[in-house]
């Protein structure tokens, strides 16, 4: 890479991954030498980046957090406000919340000064979020923790608790968290089991990067794929609601809405949510809305409502569809 600039934007962005850089690996990507290496790390830090060098065989660099935020393009307030608002959206795993915004947390907290770091500890422990009660809350530590992981490519430990309440220690080489809208998993190759498996985020505790480096591994599926097998392997299937209130009263998590000419709203999304699940969740929102599609949906929020019906009524519960009886089709 001849262009200066360039290459200087590709090494800081390298730097910025949480982990240390030999410079020979370096060197590797950028194809240069070690010697125009440690020339852009100076010019790097004449621009004020904090960068660390190690001395020896083994030695590299790492951009550390120094005295001061480096000049990007973020001020001290700036950098605060997006750090709590990451970890939050992190730490409850909020709709739109993906895995680019744990890696950007990582590298934001890496470089944080121990002022700043301690202003965003204090507002988020002095804020109560309100939840939706539908995903379980995770230290946004967690998630940078083994983002980090993943991204140097570094073994990981951690225990966890099974779905039976089982406990256990894994050491795993991790390789990418996935973001459902309500929880994080992480897709791993477990070594003591010398299998792919994937890991409920909010059942792990206590993980922490081996220091042993892997070579990757190719997956035999997209990150995705092996979250909905885990999930039942439920595919996705369209979703049309019509909603009596104006778009913006709606959810976020229900994405954007188109105005209605009886004044109201209507909807339209994909999701492989059970459709039980999905009515719950609607109606836990307090907006009256109506089913468009699929059928099977119309017939879940039929039976839901009858359910609640006898239930504010005292006359027992309504009785479900007969044995064998279709209510729509499945989602497709």
């Amino acid at each position: 890479m001849t262009d200066t600039p360039a290459r200087l934007l590709t090494l800081l962005s390298l730097l910025q991954t949480p982990r240390e850089w030999p410079g020979r690996e370096l060197a590797e990507r950028l194809g240069v030498s070690s010697r125009t290496i440690r020339r852009d790390v100076d010019r790097l830090r004449e621009l004020g980046y904090p960068v660390e060098a190690t001395l020896g065989s083994e030695g590299g660099y790492r951009l550390v957090a120094g005295a001061a935020m480096p000049p990007l393009v973020l001020d001290d307030e700036e950098a605060v406000a997006i750090a709590v608002g990451l970890r939050a959206g992190a730490g409850h795993a909020i709709d739109g919340v993906e895995e680019a915004s744990v890696r950007a947390l990582a590298k934001l907290e890496q470089v944080l000064p121990a002022r700043l770091r301690h202003r965003v500890g204090a507002l988020q422990s002095a804020t109560v979020p309100l939840t939706r009660g539908d995903g379980a809350s995770i230290d946004p530590r967690t998630l940078t923790v083994i983002a980090a992981a993943a991204t140097g490519r570094e073994r990981l430990r951690f225990a966890y608790r099974a779905r039976d309440g089982a406990d256990s220690r894994r050491l795993v080489e991790p390789y990418h968290l996935v973001s459902t809208g309500r929880r994080w998993y992480l897709v791993s190759y477990d070594l003591e089991r010398g299998d792919w498996r994937t890991f409920r985020v909010d059942r792990m505790s206590e993980p922490f990067p081996t220091g042993a480096r892997f070579a990757p591994r190719e997956l035999p599926m997209a990150p995705e794929s092996f979250v909905k097998r885990a999930l039942g392997g439920r595919e996705e299937y369209e979703v049309r609601l019509a909603f009596a209130a104006a778009p913006e009263e709606l959810p976020s998590w229900l994405g954007p809405a188109e105005p209605d000419p009886s004044g109201g709203c209507r909807v339209g999304f994909r999701t492989s949510d059970a459709p039980e699940w999905l009515v719950a969740r609607l109606a836990v929102a307090g907006l009256p809305f109506t089913v468009l599609a699929p059928p099977r949906l119309a017939a879940c929020a039929a039976e839901l409502g009858a359910r609640l019906t006898a239930a504010g009524s005292g006359a027992g519960p309504a009785p479900g569809p007969a044995p064998g009886s279709a209510s729509g089709p499945a989602p497709a």
